[in-house]
């Protein structure tokens, strides 16, 4: 089970949407065999995901998702043995103004690329990555395969 905790800065995501990132969520969490785990969405501007970017990834731009694992161990931290509980897997940051514009972009639904962000975002959370092609093309098509099992398409319509 994957307990979700939102942050709606924006104020411009209602009900829908927030069970919509529920459900592709939960499934991806099933589909990855997380078991029980707890995560974080934040949805900001991209004023917000900027400052972010720019404090943790010396990139002073706005992006679209950004996201924080908490198994992932730096350099300077320590493990912690013997922790019982949920995993925490970490923080979602999606800006949503790069949503809408994404979505548009791309020509698909804002429901799709708000799947899609999410879904990404949380892959990246259990460590996939895009750093190489061969990453990237791992990351990317787990991606696809979760969305699609869902019936999440680029040419998915929204739901509204």
């Amino acid at each position: 089970m994957l307990t979700i905790d939102y942050i709606d800065e924006t104020e411009q995501l209602g009900d829908k949407a927030l069970a919509f990132v529920s459900k592709v969520l939960e499934h991806a969490a099933q589909q990855e065999k997380t078991g029980e785990a707890e995560v974080s969405v934040t949805f900001t501007d991209d004023e917000s995901i900027r400052a972010i970017n720019r404090e943790y990834r010396d990139k002073d731009q706005p992006t679209d998702v950004i996201s924080f694992s908490m198994e992932e161990q730096g350099e300077e931290e320590v493990a912690i043995i013997g922790e019982t509980g949920p995993r925490l897997l970490g923080d979602i940051i999606i800006s949503v103004e790069r949503t809408k514009l994404q979505a548009e972009e791309y020509g698909h639904s804002f429901e799709r690329e708000l799947g899609f962000l999410a879904v990404h975002g949380f892959l990246h959370l259990l460590g996939y990555d895009h750093m190489d092609e061969q990453e990237e093309k791992k990351m990317f098509g787990r991606q696809e395969e979760i969305l699609a099992s869902l019936g999440v398409t680029r040419d998915a319509h929204e739901t509204d």
